[in-house]
């Protein structure tokens, strides 16, 4: 068992890698129509800094949160996909509501043991859904439950900033970027508003998926 695991409960393990982890098949920018101006900001700053960590050092090496925010519906988990396709990463597919009532009472494990097995299978990208219902505002009201998940995620998410070697990519998408906690906000380096598809996005929209059907148009 890899050292990183060792306090790591098997059965966490497990439902990790039979429910987190996505073998996605190839992405690439073609299967995603439109966002021009998104794709070349994720290349310049997020792929190549991750497929070349040895020339992008410093302020200029990879971002260690990616925050995607923007109308439901406009390709926020197929972006996350295509970057962990591109940049040769493993892929993680999380949703917070799964943590924080799927769970129940096992969540600040179930974090813990995510993060530790994204280490031991890095590059790793950690795409976590709906993200502001698990980083929300306090409130005085919050569920103690919840607010040990927050807590735990929060320290994994610096713990990947500080350690240099942490090859982990923390992508976060949300159509609710208001309610996500401030200090957690912050954390995110970069912030991408993903729109609804434009006129021409629309229409490669629709010739890819015209593409995979066996039609006569």
């Amino acid at each position: 068992v890899d050292e990183r695991l060792k306090n790591i409960e098997p059965k966490m393990i497990e439902m990790i890698m039979n429910e987190m982890l996505d073998k996605t098949p190839t992405i690439t920018w073609d299967d995603i129509a439109g966002l021009e101006h998104a794709k070349a900001t994720i290349m310049e700053s997020v792929i190549w800094p991750m497929q070349r960590p040895d020339i992008f050092t410093g302020l200029r090496g990879p971002p260690k949160g990616l925050l995607l925010y923007g109308p439901p519906g406009t390709g926020k988990t197929l972006i996350g996909k295509c970057i962990a396709s591109q940049s040769g990463a493993t892929f993680f597919n999380i949703s917070s509501s799964s943590l924080t009532s799927k769970w129940i009472g096992e969540g600040e494990k179930m974090v813990r043991a995510l993060f530790a097995v994204a280490r031991v299978h890095q590059p790793s990208v950690i795409f976590v859904d709906e993200i502001d219902s698990l980083l929300t505002q306090r409130t005085d009201g919050e569920n103690e439950a919840n607010r040990r998940i927050k807590t735990e995620f929060l320290v994994q998410f610096d713990g990947c900033g500080t350690n240099a070697e942490d090859r982990i990519l923390l992508i976060g998408a949300t159509n609710r970027p208001g309610e996500i906690d401030e200090a957690a906000r912050r954390r995110f380096r970069k912030k991408l508003y993903i729109p609804l598809p434009d006129e021409g996005a629309r229409k490669s929209l629709l010739m890819n998926l015209l593409k995979k059907q066996c039609n006569i148009l």
